[in-house]
């Protein structure tokens, strides 16, 4: 790294936190703990990181939320009650909410804020951040909690910049509410959003075309209420199902079948 111009700074912490995110909140909590000052720069309106941008109609999560929570507080796990097996956006975005005033990260985050540039000078051993807003933070350590789902990709489609019409991306979706009543309606992709977009998208639009490049494999989620056990239950089955999530291949708490298709008849691989 080569040395750098030192600009007028306006502050000094141990540690920058770039997201608020699942990861971001989480690691403003550990680094306090461990008696750090610490800043975090959330882009967003609000904490919640993947969760915040992406509040497309049908958006929840595709991990089941007894799996989908932090690990890090007996306290947390036992006072929040998840009130499906698969959340929906508006709960994840509540939890997180609760998450951050529970344990006081509020105050350590500045939203509305977008790191611009992140040098680090050697001479002084310490990040230089910038931020839009104008601030010039120096730290020892520059942790980068951006996550690979909150930046939305915009295909670079002909004469998209023309489009009379409404187009709208699932991963920044505008705050109001987005009515399909009575219109003709194409939905891009079968990805995860779209999977979940388009059925609500159906029940309103007047016509529906879903566009995909590749056929997608999905099958329904078996989405219930969650359980309503004790929380002393529900903490062993946490820690149960965490402790098989540490040791699995996909980091996740379904076991994995091994047994070859071919080794079954054609009836059950059609099954």
């Amino acid at each position: 790294m080569c040395a750098y111009h030192e600009p007028r700074h306006t502050a000094d912490y141990d540690a920058v936190v770039v997201g608020a995110g699942f990861a971001g909140l989480y690691q403003l909590y550990r680094l306090r703990e461990q008696g750090l000052t610490v800043r975090v720069f959330e882009a967003g309106g609000g904490v919640g990181g993947t969760w915040f941008w992406n509040r497309y109609p049908g958006a929840r999560c595709d991990v089941e939320s007894i799996d989908y929570q932090y690990a890090f507080s007996e306290e947390l796990l036992s006072e929040w009650r998840w009130s499906e097996r698969y959340p929906r956006q508006e709960e994840l975005l509540r939890y997180l909410d609760h998450v951050a005033d529970r344990f006081g990260l509020r105050p350590h985050v500045q939203l509305d804020t977008r790191v611009e540039r992140a040098v680090f000078d050697e001479e002084s051993g310490r990040w230089l951040v910038e931020t839009d807003r104008g601030d010039v933070v120096r730290a020892r350590y520059c942790v980068m909690a951006t996550g690979c789902l909150s930046v939305p990709w915009v295909p670079d489609l002909s004469g998209l910049e023309n489009f009379a019409g409404e187009w709208y991306h699932t991963g920044a979706w505008p705050t109001e509410d987005v009515g399909f009543t009575g219109k003709r309606v194409a939905v891009v992709g079968t990805g995860s959003s779209g999977i979940q977009l388009t059925p609500v998208v159906a029940e309103q639009a007047a016509e529906l075309f879903v566009f995909q490049r590749t056929a997608s494999f999905s099958v329904p989620a078996f989405n219930r209420p969650a359980g309503g056990e004790a929380a002393a239950e529900a903490s062993a089955e946490f820690r149960r199902r965490r402790e098989f999530t540490r040791n699995s291949v996909l980091g996740l708490s379904t076991p994995l079948n091994h047994q070859s298709a071919l080794a079954v008849s054609a009836d059950e691989r059609r099954r």
